[in-house]
């Protein structure tokens, strides 16, 4: 029998592998840049450098490649080789401290939005200690930042770790007031990946699945999803080959895949992960990705990607569960009396005026060209965005709002009226698929993020408003003067609540009633991608995003002009390929 825990990590130089390679003073300088952000020295770099090469060696590697995320959404990579000629017909490995830290890509031939140009191409590409390097197909994969000449962001990582600093500061002033002084506040993130699996076969015979990644023609078939008997059904034999083939893969990339099953529609699938830190997560669910496209075709599949592959049937989405929390605690665990827990409010209250006052940045984090099609129905949230918080919440807020007393909901317990079967707690709240921002007791699930796209978009924007929201929180209490916290904060959290309640939403998010609703509050109903993406230059996003040191000016008008260009290009592709198609 094949020993799981002997698979798990053996193609990652991981912690554990840095403790038993690494000088122990290497190790101690690597260990607190990693922990606390600390600036790594040229010598550390050459120490770790050697040590990662003998490693990579060892597992078969034979070049390396700073593996980064460029704005095109996915990862890119170039090979060097470890050999260096030394004379005579004769080479040396080698790998430096300075090419372990700093690449140089062509910033010039990936989406930069005006930053870059021919003439004027040189990118930069710089190490994350905080990501561990792998061995794939023979070669050493150190994940990078990637930046221009000139400093500005030109990859999806590089905001996604200032926002986390930004989280990681506010959070600490926040707990600083109830007495707490954490040494680092994280990001935590779970990516549930669906996807569909089909014969490459039928693939390869539409030139729209091959060029668009979804069927541009069609008809309904006699059996779709109407008998439900897809989900968790028993999994195909092929399937569950390429299954088996993944877990073994990723486990040896020490991605913690726990969860495979199938999905509603029929030939549709998921993957989740255990949650870890959000900017391994994300790099962690790109890896798998492209794993998941690669492996496939060792059993005669095709993997899709697309949100919308299929007309009259559920699409793939990337559901993002979302928290923060320290070493010791997660800070939206609301505990066993949250009515009580007036630390777990203060976040909740963050979090929920961070999602109202940005909603359409957020909407905008999750637009693209297939996310069109999935949003607003088969089980995908509408493009509103709401929160729903569940009864037991719903009322503690109420309560605050209105300034009443919150009063404590008891668990029932839930009987199958089988003597030989368990009762158990029921939870305090149902849950509702229809809402595109919900939370499910202990962190808030992001629903709208399509399957294809890097989430790192979402996060950066959600860590950035919620950063913003708990500043502000902090600066009003920092300056509340003589009166006690406690009253300040309850005053702040009923002031806030009282603000932003409009946000909350605990109904159908498919209801024409609820759309109509939606628009007397207020909301924002952007149901294409064009309609969602001039949010991003809305000068209050501007002003969020350079006043928490995600984005600067320039970079977020960058980053727009390469979101329209790249929808503007997709919807020329699909309309190229209908045409040829049907002229056929």
């Amino acid at each position: 029998m094949t020993d799981l825990t002997k698979k798990y990590g053996t193609m990652v130089f991981s912690d554990h592998v840095m403790k038993q390679r690494l000088p122990s003073d290497t190790y101690k300088k690597l260990a607190k840049t990693i922990k606390e952000g600390k600036p790594l020295d040229l010598d550390v770099a050459n120490s770790v450098a050697h040590a990662m090469k003998e490693w990579a060696i060892e597992h078969g590697a034979t070049h390396f490649a700073h593996w980064f995320q460029p704005l095109t959404g996915i990862t890119s990579e170039k090979h060097d080789a470890f050999l260096d000629p030394v004379g005579n017909g004769t080479a040396i490995t080698k790998f430096s401290g300075k090419e372990l830290i700093q690449g140089e890509p062509d910033a010039s031939s990936f989406p930069n939005g005006g930053l870059r140009a021919t003439f004027e191409a040189r990118g930069y590409s710089a190490w994350d200690p905080t990501s561990y390097a792998f061995v794939k197909d023979e070669v050493l994969c150190i994940p990078t930042a990637f930046c221009s000449y000139t400093g500005e962001a030109l990859d999806k990582k590089t905001p996604l770790l200032r926002s986390m600093a930004a989280i990681d500061e506010q959070c600490k002033r926040v707990l600083a007031l109830f007495g707490k002084h954490p040494a680092k506040v994280t990001v935590n993130v779970g990516t549930e990946q669906e996807y569909f699996l089909i014969s490459e076969k039928d693939y390869a015979r539409r030139q729209d699945l091959m060029m668009c990644g979804r069927t541009l023609f069609g008809a309904p078939p006699c059996k779709g999803q109407e008998l439900d008997e897809h989900y968790f059904g028993a999994i195909r034999p092929t399937v569950n080959a390429f299954m088996k083939e993944l877990d073994d893969e990723l486990w040896g990339f020490a991605v913690a895949a726990k969860t495979k099953h199938n999905e509603v529609a029929p030939a549709q699938h998921e993957l989740a992960p255990v949650f870890c830190n959000a900017n391994r997560a994300i790099d962690e669910n790109l890896l798998t990705m492209e794993m998941m496209k690669l492996l496939a075709s060792h059993h005669g599949l095709v993997c899709l990607q697309h949100e919308k592959p299929f007309e009259g049937i559920n699409g793939s989405g990337k559901h993002n569960n979302w928290s923060i929390g320290s070493e010791d605690e997660n800070l939206l665990d609301p505990g066993d009396t949250p009515e009580e827990n007036l630390q777990f409010l203060v976040f909740l209250t963050c979090v929920i005026a961070a999602v109202d006052d940005y909603q359409d940045l957020l909407r905008m984090s999750v637009a693209s060209c297939g996310n069109d099609h999935r949003l607003g129905g088969h089980e995908a949230p509408p493009a509103i965005i709401s929160i729903f918080l569940g009864d037991e919440l719903s009322d503690i807020i109420d309560a605050l709002a209105t300034g009443h007393e919150a009063g404590h909901a008891a668990r029932a317990s839930l009987d199958f009226g089988v003597a030989v079967l368990p009762t158990f707690d029921r939870d305090t709240t149902d849950r509702n698929r229809t809402s595109p921002f919900a939370f499910t007791g202990n962190k808030f699930e992001f629903r709208m993020p399509g399957s294809s796209v890097n989430v790192a978009d979402a996060n950066t924007m959600l860590d950035t408003a919620v950063a913003k929201a708990l500043k502000d929180f902090a600066d009003a209490m920092e300056a509340r003067g003589d009166e006690a916290f406690e009253i300040a904060a309850l005053s702040y959290i009923r002031k806030s609540l009282s603000d932003h309640k409009r946000i909350l939403f605990s109904g159908d998010g498919y209801s024409e009633e609820w759309h109509e609703e939606a628009r007397r509050r207020g909301l924002c109903d952007f149901t294409t991608t064009a309609d969602a993406l001039p949010a991003f230059v809305a000068q209050k996003n501007i002003d969020l995003l350079s006043e928490m040191g995600v984005l600067s000016e320039t970079e977020v008008r960058s980053r727009y002009e390469v979101k329209l260009e790249k929808y503007n290009k997709l919807m020329n592709i699909e309309a190229t390929t209908m045409e040829r198609m049907a002229r056929r």
